[in-house]
């Protein structure tokens, strides 16, 4: 299966795991680029740049297939001198491709292109999309309502914003929100994509630094298991549902704060959680397709699956046709 999106970042497969904090580490984005894909290290997971330098070397060691680095603009995502201090990291140590998110990458797109990396901005809506294309991004990730973490305040779903950015866009699309299997791969194509985006199907594998509790919640879920939270402060997210994100919507419902919401919501919070494999301690961002997934398999495993079973896919299709 050749894209333009597999052309322009050097991977055998249309697969890009997603940027996701505190587990997008160098052992889960090293496992999916040897599986054919592109794995992503977050940059956010890493307190300095020196420890994201040590991140980006240790990923190099596992694996000799082109990764990427996701930095995210994002409010939350700490003070902009951080952010700029990762950008640095993956100029100086000349990281393939960044995936950026937030606000516009206009600033930083020119001394990317420069250093010869792959820009690709993630957004939630087509007007984002457009804005990417103008200021240089290489690629655009369009992500729908199912997605997990931030699908904008829009609650367009991946059916809708894919057709429409591909047919309004020249540089190619990547789809993302709802996907976890061949035949999310098989649409997102069908719709215009030319790779998809999986981030929650890549917690619920055996190099994922997830704690196993997260890990078997994800198995036995049901697709209607996430809530969105957060919206009161313009930031929406899709989150597991569990006591945490139910008491954040307690929460907002008599108005609390931003403060008040961070003693719940904040990313360290969350991170113990996660860790500590207290699946009700913090909010955990996932998409809707936990419905989809069933078992806890290695990487690799599950890329060949998607991709064989793709083939089964479009076989059926070529019947329907004939």
């Amino acid at each position: 299966m050749k894209t333009r999106i597999t052309k322009l970042l050097g991977i055998k497969y249309p697969i890009i795991q997603g940027g996701m904090q505190w587990l997008s580490r160098a052992e889960l984005a090293a496992a999916v680029s040897n599986a054919g894909g592109l794995g992503i290290i977050t940059a956010a997971t890493q307190p300095t740049k020196q420890d994201l330098v040590k991140e980006i070397r240790k990923t190099r060691e596992l694996t000799d297939k082109p990764f990427g680095v996701n930095v995210s603009m994002l409010p939350d995502a700490g003070p902009q001198d951080k952010t700029l201090a990762y950008f640095e990291a993956v100029i100086e140590e000349r990281v393939p491709v960044v995936e950026t998110s937030g606000r516009s990458p206009e600033q930083i797109a020119p001394h990317l292109r420069k250093a010869g990396i792959k820009l690709i901005h993630k957004v939630p809506a087509v007007r984002f999309a457009e804005k990417a294309e103008r200021v240089g991004a290489d690629a655009v990730t369009i992500v729908g309502f199912e997605c997990g973490g931030h699908p904008g305040m829009d609650d367009v779903t991946t059916m809708i914003l894919t057709p429409k950015a591909a047919s309004r866009l020249s540089i190619p699309v990547i789809a993302g929100g709802g996907i976890a299997d061949s035949h999310g791969l098989v649409a997102a194509m069908a719709l215009g994509a030319e790779a998809v985006v999986m981030g929650t199907r890549f917690v619920a594998t055996t190099e994922s630094l997830a704690h196993p509790n997260f890990k078997a919640w994800i198995v036995k879920a049901r697709e209607t298991d996430t809530v969105m939270i957060q919206r009161s402060i313009g930031n929406g997210a899709r989150v597991m549902k569990n006591a945490a994100a139910a008491r954040v919507l307690k929460m907002e419902e008599r108005g609390a704060s931003l403060d008040e919401l961070l003693t719940v919501i904040s990313g360290q919070v969350g991170r113990q959680a996660l860790y500590d494999g207290d699946t009700d301690g913090g909010t955990l961002p996932l998409g809707q397709c936990i419905g989809l997934i069933g078992e806890v398999k290695p990487v690799q495993d599950i890329i060949e699956e998607i991709m064989a079973g793709a083939e089964d896919v479009l076989a059926r299709l070529q019947q329907i046709w004939s």
